[in-house]
């Protein structure tokens, strides 16, 4: 503060002596001579108006800082400590604008922001133009949903090994996640291949039908080399025939609800597990075990994530009910009436579960 009290008279006064009316009023006065000369400023005096904003714009209320911020935020000569100091505020308000675009903010601070600070902080760095792998790493390890999401739909965020593997998990739970990760210029085909053998049928079509023709071409060798390894299942039904009947209708595009009609009518148990596993993207194993169940439940679960007309869902019943048996016109109601109870998004929970579970 010395070299500054020395070129504004009371300077000293008005910082250590005087009222916060009195210094936030400084402040405004000093911060609106560096707009004026911004443009002109050398280093030292950047500095110079650094040293002596740094101890008065705390004192700025709310909304006057904020709007201090986001001018500074534009400019790439803004005071660095100044603009660090508002960074660390706690009011989004104030930090978000130096967050989103300041380029005087260097790694240190934004790594520290990322590291302590909440969620409105963390969606404002996603919207930086650069970021570095170390910022990417803890923003997906600390980030909620929509911060994971901007982040990872941010083309200058950085993403390490690391970084791209905790998409990857999310990202089997999170559609809209799938198409932002999948649309990345540096996805490598490997990180592709288990993006694409985590995620639902839908979501690969979709990703498929938004992606570049290089990025297309990729989808689908990797959609064939994931359909060409047949899943190991343990049981005592054997589901290699079914699962090569089921990667002839994928590849032919005949993998609909439809087929799943067709073998569910015709009592074809390890084929229409096999298509719906495909459907859903839940193991074969695991819809095996939960289906031959004593329950209905997993049927209308995973019917209700596919989107499945109740006419399906009822054949899918009475397969695992078997041909020698007739189900009672009142239990059949009953699942109906179940069936257009159960809510979309609790199922998707449940098989989120499971897949959880299958992964572990």
């Amino acid at each position: 503060m010395t070299a500054a009290a020395s070129l504004i008279p009371g300077l000293d006064e008005i910082v250590h002596h005087s009222d916060p009316a009195r210094r936030a009023e400084a402040a405004r006065r000093i911060a609106e001579l560096f707009f004026e000369d911004a443009h002109k400023l050398r280093a030292s005096h950047v500095a110079l108006f650094d040293d002596i904003l740094i101890d008065l714009v705390p004192y700025v209320e709310t909304v006057a800082r904020a709007e201090l911020a986001e001018r500074f935020s534009l400019l790439a000569n803004a005071p660095r400590a100044l603009v660090g100091q508002l960074a660390r505020e706690n009011d989004i308000l104030v930090a978000g604008p130096v967050l989103r675009r300041s380029l005087v903010l260097d790694d240190e601070v934004l790594l520290e922001v990322a590291r302590l600070k909440g969620q409105g902080h963390l969606l404002a760095m996603a919207e930086r133009n650069t970021l570095s792998t170390g910022i990417t790493d803890v923003m997906l390890r600390r980030g909620d949903r929509e911060v994971v999401r901007r982040t990872a739909g941010n083309a200058g965020a950085a993403l390490s090994a690391t970084g791209y593997q905790a998409l990857i998990k999310r990202a089997a739970q999170d559609g809209v996640l799938t198409l932002a990760v999948g649309q990345r210029g540096d996805l490598s085909d490997a990180h592709l291949k288990e993006l694409l053998a985590g995620s639902l049928d839908v979501v690969r079509r979709r990703l498929f039908d938004l992606a570049k023709p290089e990025r297309q071409a990729a989808i689908s060798r990797a959609m064939n080399e994931i359909s060409d390894v047949p899943e190991t299942v343990e049981s005592k039904r054997n589901f290699v025939p079914a699962q090569r009947t089921i990667l002839a209708l994928h590849k032919a595009g005949n993998l609909n609800e439809a087929a799943l009609l067709g073998f569910a009518k015709s009592f074809a148990y390890e084929e229409a597990i096999a298509a719906l596993a495909a459907m859903s993207g839940v193991g074969i194993a695991t819809l095996d075990r939960l289906i031959s169940s004593d329950r209905h439940d997993p049927v209308l679960i995973v019917g209700k994530t596919v989107g499945l007309e109740w006419a399906t869902v009822r054949a899918l019943v009475l397969l695992r009910l078997g041909p020698h048996r007739v189900a009672a016109p009142a239990d059949i109601e009953r699942v109906r009436v179940n069936y257009a109870r159960l809510m979309p998004s609790t199922a998707e929970r449940v098989v989120s579960f499971w897949k959880t579970r299958q992964s572990a």
